[in-house]
């Protein structure tokens, strides 16, 4: 057997989430100290206001020097405030990213991104070798390693994790399109058999927390929609409609937390986010004001950082819907708009127009961008189609506000060639509803990826694509992303995602608009924390002080 290489393979975000950063059904409020014990409160609840204490004022009983010797945490709560409250806590059920950002305290994979180059390394598998047909690889697990609820991690627990998404066509059943078998050789190893090469294997079952593993028969024994028993560095505390708190894991299978709990808090306007951040409400946000980004760059009084996200935003036409399945109906409205326009009503300036969904600056990146915004095209396009006063409903939630920004300049570009869009707000739980039994016209919303291609097009735009809402079927598309999926040499990999890549743009399956920057903004008290490309939100380093 030969070690895999990990110069080449990058991860990406499993099942690569439905964007729901900046989101919340419920109000600005926040709850105040001593979140009671409920059942997750569902996503459109609506919180009460009341007086909110100052960060870092609850506290949890410090914890004792763990056996290996690492620092006990603090016993301080970093609050955090996030725009939505998760739809639930399965992780292999959720795909909101809401939910992820609280899961990805509290589970653990296989395997892990590296925060800086996004590189896939250990956690959970401490080493692996992929077979010289590139069809087994086997997996060596961590010692000593204890769930949340007191049993021991083995072998077992991922068979089961990863079955139960097989077997039950979850979320992220996708991804194991090319899985043969997974069985436990022994307590401490895991043996997946493959029926053709998958170049991403590992990116596949980490990077993400939504292919966490769970305790061998959690399903039957918790309610994994409400409680969450993972092997990470926190663990489930307590719910509240506004709000839920992570305990430190005294128990962590590695370095220990230095903070003993987080409370996240539900916050979906941003302004009131900043306000929380700037009176000292909360440590941290990721809920921050694109119009303020500049001024917030000179305040002592707020730590902001930016990168460059792996996300995309764009928006798509039902297939299934007339005259939407026209292909000269779709390029007109592709050529209607312009995307630097939207990318800066939407962003102000953190964001960069693209045609495609990866950034420019990947190695997976296409620079195909055949759309000009030509008005004038567009019209004679919709003429030679027949298509004259067009009305289209363009649905968006108001719980992504950048949705509703870039809806508003899409409407009035439209409105340019002819067509009235009824900009349609709706709850993002009413939104999920209604793109999952096509009752729209178009819709408008993000993705959350990381940068290997599978991620990005494959259960978007396959015909049979578990995510491919809007009814887009070519079967040269097809063709294909499958070819590309099981490649092994990257260059010709790239070669046959980027072929599929035009098509898709061409046919306009999707019309991308931008890539967004990841904005973050703590107090200056925080330390030890990382924002990061792929906006995985990890607080198991950080550490206040003062």
């Amino acid at each position: 057997m030969t070690r895999l290489s990990l110069r080449t393979i990058l991860s990406l975000l499993g099942v690569v989430m439905l964007l729901a950063a900046g989101c919340s059904g419920g109000g600005d409020s926040v709850e105040g100290e001593g979140l009671d014990e409920e059942p997750l409160a569902d996503a459109t609840d609506t919180p009460e206001a009341t007086d909110t204490p100052a960060a870092g004022t609850d506290t949890v009983e410090p914890s004792a020097v763990d056996e290996d010797g690492a620092e006990a945490s603090t016993g301080d709560t970093f609050v955090a405030a996030i725009g939505q409250q998760p739809d639930q806590l399965d992780p292999h059920v959720t795909t909101a990213y809401p939910s992820f950002q609280v899961l990805e305290n509290v589970y653990d994979t296989l395997v892990v991104p590296n925060a800086d180059t996004l590189e896939m390394e250990a956690s959970l598998a401490t080493d692996w070798e992929v077979s010289d047909d590139n069809l087994t690889w086997t997996f060596t697990l961590a010692e000593d390693v204890v769930f949340h609820d007191g049993s021991t991690f083995d072998a077992a627990d991922v068979v089961y994790s990863y079955t139960r998404i097989i077997d039950e066509q979850l979320a992220n059943a996708f991804r194991f399109g090319t899985v043969e078998s997974v069985e436990a050789a022994d307590p401490q190893t895991v043996v997946i058999t493959l029926t053709e090469p998958t170049p991403n294997l590992l990116a596949n079952i980490g990077g993400f927390k939504g292919m966490a593993i769970l305790p061998e028969g959690a399903a039957e024994d918790y309610d994994l929609a409400t409680e969450a028993v993972g092997t990470g560095p926190f663990s489930l505390a307590s719910t509240s409609p506004s709000g839920l708190v992570l305990e430190a894991n005294p128990d962590y299978w590695g370095d220990a937390p230095s903070i003993g709990a987080v409370e996240f808090r539900w916050i979906s306007e941003p302004t009131t986010a900043l306000t929380e951040l700037q009176t000292g409400g909360v440590h941290w946000t990721d809920n921050v004001p694109p119009q303020q980004i500049e001024s917030l760059s000179g305040n002592d009084d707020v730590v902001l950082e930016t990168v460059p996200s792996n996300d995309y935003w764009y928006w798509s036409a039902n297939f299934d819907v007339e005259p939407f399945g026209d292909p000269l109906v779709r390029e007109a409205l592709a050529l209607a708009i312009d995307r630097d326009a939207i990318t800066q009503a939407a962003t102000f300036g953190a964001g960069t127009a693209n045609q495609t969904a990866i950034p420019a600056d990947s190695f997976w990146a296409s620079d195909h961008a055949p759309y000009t915004h030509d008005p004038e095209r567009a019209r004679a396009l919709l003429d030679e189609a027949g298509v004259s006063d067009l009305s289209m409903g363009l649905m968006v939630t108001d719980e992504f506000p950048q949705t509703v920004t870039a809806a508003e300049v899409i409407a009035s570009q439209l409105g340019e060639v002819g067509i009235d869009v009824e900009i349609q707000t709706e709850t993002f739980a009413t939104w999920l509803d209604r793109q999952g039994q096509g009752d729209y016209d178009a819709f408008m919303l993000g993705w959350l990826g990381n940068l290997d291609p599978f991620g990005f097009y494959h259960s978007q735009h396959l015909c049979e694509g578990s995510n491919n809402y809007q009814g887009y079927c070519n079967e040269e598309v097809d063709a294909l992303l499958t070819q590309a999926a099981v490649e092994t040499d990257e260059d010709a990999r790239r070669d046959l995602y980027n072929q599929a890549v035009e098509m898709i743009v061409d046919d306009g399956s999707y019309w991308y608009l931008y890539n967004p920057d990841v904005v973050q903004a703590w107090a200056p008290e925080v330390d030890g924390y990382t924002i990061r490309s792929d906006r995985a939100i990890n607080f198991e380093t950080v550490s206040l002080n003062g």
